[in-house]
């Protein structure tokens, strides 16, 4: 796919406190990994099924489609953890890296990924946190629970409404991006952001916390 999410954090961690790194540190387990492979393994099959020559969603810079006007999402809200947050569009930098806004309480939407209401993954990615500015939109993702409720509001002004259905956790070298930035398959969010150990000689989190959700409807 020719990105790479690695979500980089400023500052150090270590400044918030002794019982807080060690609850940040230690991963929740693994959730509803089961039905993200079915997921995936769908999205997979539609791709292998996708008509020669036919042109698919773009995943680094490059023209967006404008065979029909795309639903971009500008505000996800998160009920189990009284978060509502602002998103923007994003793209990549020249390193490949998904670009995150630089507000820890700004959420960026992929955007040369599917859109709210298309068929795949639409990549929603934020910071867990920073230094300077404290506990970002999606500090406790790793919190959410299976059947959680996600609600996403487009650029249209409908809601759409999404359940929880996965929650991993991963070193960020051996995410697997296709399993995540899928262009065909069944609709669904991922919300993608850092988590697990801080190395400090980095100055970044170890670790990707993934989401997967599905509309409430399917």
């Amino acid at each position: 796919m020719g990105i790479a999410v690695v979500l980089l954090l400023t500052g150090t961690a270590l400044l918030a406190g002794a019982g807080w790194w060690w609850r940040r540190a230690q991963p929740a387990p693994d959730v509803g990994v089961a039905q993200v492979d079915q997921l995936a393994r769908a999205a997979s099959a539609a791709e292998a099924a996708r008509p020669a020559g036919a042109e698919a969603v773009p995943t680094q810079a490059a023209t967006l489609p404008t065979a029909t006007p795309a639903v971009r999402p500008v505000r996800v809200r998160l009920d189990r953890l009284k978060v509502s947050a602002a998103i923007v569009p994003v793209g990549v930098d020249a390193a490949g890296d998904v670009v995150v806004p630089p507000s820890v309480d700004t959420v960026g939407w992929y955007r040369f990924g599917p859109a709210l209401g298309d068929a795949g993954s639409m990549v929603i990615a934020g910071h867990v946190d920073s230094a300077q500015q404290g506990d970002g939109a999606f500090a406790r993702l790793d919190r959410l629970k299976l059947g959680d409720h996600v609600e996403v509001t487009g650029s249209d002004r409908r809601v759409a409404a999404f359940r929880v259905v996965g929650r991993e956790e991963y070193p960020k070298a051996t995410i697997r991006l296709d399993r995540y930035f899928a262009t065909t398959g069944p609709q669904r969010l991922t919300l993608i952001t850092c988590g697990g150990p801080f190395d400090r000689a980095t100055g970044h989190y170890r670790d990707n916390v993934v989401v997967s959700a599905v509309p409430e409807s399917s």
